[in-house]
């Protein structure tokens, strides 16, 4: 039996965990040396590579020094914060990474915290230590005071440190020996990182809690996790609890996979300590026990924080609706929706009071997002309604609360003062406010969740694209009311067929427009943004008419200004609550709730009343 190490890469967004794990498989012996490697390789998700950003935290394993080092991925932004909080379940240390420039931001704090409260010690490991703005002894003083902060005690303070170049591949305990491998770092990771075997829990009976959950069209249901007692072997009968010891489902392991490099390969037998991957179950899910008949005591798996945004998903109702997908009833949205919040611990589902639509629940405006484009690709068709945060009632007082978020701003000097009075709006209060060197400043404010709901498109303007903003959230407080809504109204198709050009051009004076000539709109679907407050009905279909009458000057050559396009996450934030974003495999349009215009009418009069 080899010696086993688990360990998870935990970090701030684009600190370079992913990076450091490509250096390490590569130095490890893991890939032969004329193997074709993608960069990022354990980024693997169509969406990660588009996006350069770690969704799924993911597992890996190298051999070292007759060794099992097995390590997790985990993502680096604050919307997927879940699926860090299930994976520090199977490991027995982490290794923090930080950036030599940056420092500690939001989501280091967070992963620290939850690695702090589980009792792991972590391995520190300032990154980018090659920048031409490090300054790594100042970061090195804020890492311990953030560990002093989260009441860390005195076996955790005592954390070691390692300066590496993860893109360069190497690692070194002082600046002054040399560069040369990752080798350093493997050695610390024997040195402080535990045992994970354990003859005395591999002679107990077997059993395993599920960290992730995944499907494979061969194989079934996938269920991945650390085996806490005794030996898993395939055709093994075993039984499933849930975590109020509930019996889930009865049945054999068909299959147990062993993680070797980035490949999932079968093994026939795998003991305490190891992480493995079983197949040939129906039921289990994320947090249930899988164990021997013969015992019946419930691994306990820690609690995740709960969601702070939710959107109404519904099926897609637009006269174009069932053009482009191929899965437009509300069943079929149902059902997929439902096997998401069983994998996907961050995120709730639960039906509307009309029961003709969805209330999803999740971290952040990236996490929905990234969900509603997983689903489009998949062929769904939706009707979205814009994000609202969860409020709660203080259980003595009976006051409404809020979620509130530390937000981090790193912007260039000359745009301090924009972003201050901008969030300040959005009752946003700075706590901070320091120069963090090379022209830049970083300040830090507490503001409610509402007030960052859209606000990100808004601060990339006011920063010419150079700013960096972070935030994580740190509590609920009393409501501050209610939050001006967006300034300008929308332009509304009053007809339906294809944008014409003709229309089009005559409709520029009174704003921006969403659509190009061939688009097809509908009556009620929003068609630009109007240059005034209110929303104005328009029609982008409107054809020059073709008559005997000649005109006094010759025709306008017409000419188009460039429309605006929006992401999926900008369609979210900019719609308001009586509008909808429509999305398709390959479309994604802005709408009225209420097509019918009288029907409006008689909406709004009613509220109004």
């Amino acid at each position: 039996m080899n010696s086993i190490r688990n360990i998870a890469i935990v970090a701030h967004v684009d600190h370079g965990k992913t990076t450091l794990i490509d250096a390490m498989l590569s130095q490890s012996g893991t890939f032969r040396s004329n193997q074709n490697v993608a960069e990022r390789v354990m980024d693997s998700n169509d969406l990660e590579r588009e996006r350069g950003i770690t969704i799924l935290a993911k597992c890996t394993s190298l051999l070292w020094k007759d060794t099992r080092i097995n390590v997790v991925d985990t993502p680096g932004h604050a919307d997927f914060g879940g699926e860090v909080e299930r994976i520090l379940n199977m490991v027995d240390s982490a290794i923090l990474l930080i950036d030599a420039a940056e420092g500690p931001l939001p989501q280091t704090k967070f992963v620290l915290m939850k690695a702090l409260h589980l009792g792991l010690r972590p391995i520190v490991v300032i990154n980018k230590i090659d920048r031409s703005d490090e300054r790594h002894q100042e970061v090195l003083n804020e890492v311990f005071d953030l560990f002093v902060t989260l009441d860390a005690s005195e076996e955790q303070l005592d954390f070691p440190v390692l300066y590496a170049s993860g893109r360069n591949g190497w690692a070194v305990n002082d600046l002054n020996d040399e560069r040369k491998d990752l080798a350093p770092l493997f050695e610390k990771i024997l040195e402080h990182a535990p045992e994970a075997y354990s003859e005395k829990k591999a002679s107990q009976p077997f059993s395993m809690l599920i960290t992730t959950r995944e499907y494979d069209s061969y194989l079934g249901r996938i269920l991945t996790g650390r085996i806490d007692t005794g030996t898993a072997t395939p055709n093994a009968f075993v039984q499933i609890l849930n975590q109020h010891g509930d019996t889930v489902e009865k049945g054999r392991i068909a299959k147990l996979l062993a993680f070797r490099g980035i490949e999932r390969i079968p093994v026939e037998s795998a003991s305490a300590g190891d992480v493995v991957a079983i197949a040939g179950l129906e039921k289990a899910t994320v947090a249930d026990t899988i164990m021997d008949p013969s015992i019946s005591v419930v691994i306990p798996a820690e609690p995740v924080d709960p969601p702070k945004l939710a959107i109404t998903i519904s099926a897609n109702d637009s006269p174009l609706a069932g053009r482009e997908g191929s899965k437009v009833t509300f069943r079929m949205i149902y059902d997929r929706l439902m096997r998401e919040a069983e994998g996907n611990i961050a995120i709730s589902v639960t039906m509307s009071e009309r029961k003709d639509s969805l209330i999803v629940a999740g971290r952040g405006e990236l996490q929905l997002g990234v969900l509603i484009e997983t689903m489009r690709r998949e062929g769904f068709e939706l009707s979205i309604s814009r994000p609202k945060v969860l409020f709660q009632t203080d259980p003595e007082t009976g006051t409404r609360l809020e979620p509130y978020e530390e937000i981090y701003v790193d912007v260039d000097d000359d745009y301090s003062g924009t972003v201050v009075e901008s969030l300040s709006n959005r009752r946003a209060e700075m706590t901070d406010m320091r120069p963090c060197g090379t022209g830049r400043t970083r300040i830090t404010f507490i503001g409610p969740s509402r007030g960052l709901v859209g606000y990100n498109c808004q601060f990339l303007t006011e920063t010419r694209g150079t700013g960096v903003l972070n935030h994580i959230f740190c509590g609920y407080k009393p409501c501050t009311g209610a939050f001006e809504g967006r300034k300008n109204g929308v332009l509304i198709s009053t007809e339906a067929g294809e944008g014409v050009a003709y229309g089009l051009f005559n409709l520029e004076p009174r704003g921006d427009l969403f659509v190009v000539p061939g688009d097809k709109v509908y009556e009620g679907m929003i068609v630009g943004e109007h240059t005034r407050s209110n929303d104005l009905c328009v029609n982008p279909v409107k054809c020059k008419q073709l008559s005997n009458m000649r005109a006094s000057g010759k025709d306008e050559a017409v000419k188009l200004r460039p429309p605006r396009l929006m992401t999926l996450e900008q369609a979210l934030t900019y719609i308001e609550d009586d509008e909808r974003v429509e999305v398709t495999p390959k479309t994604i349009r802005l709408r009225k709730a209420i097509l019918d215009p009288h029907e409006r009418k008689k909406a709004s009069r009613r509220e109004e009343a």
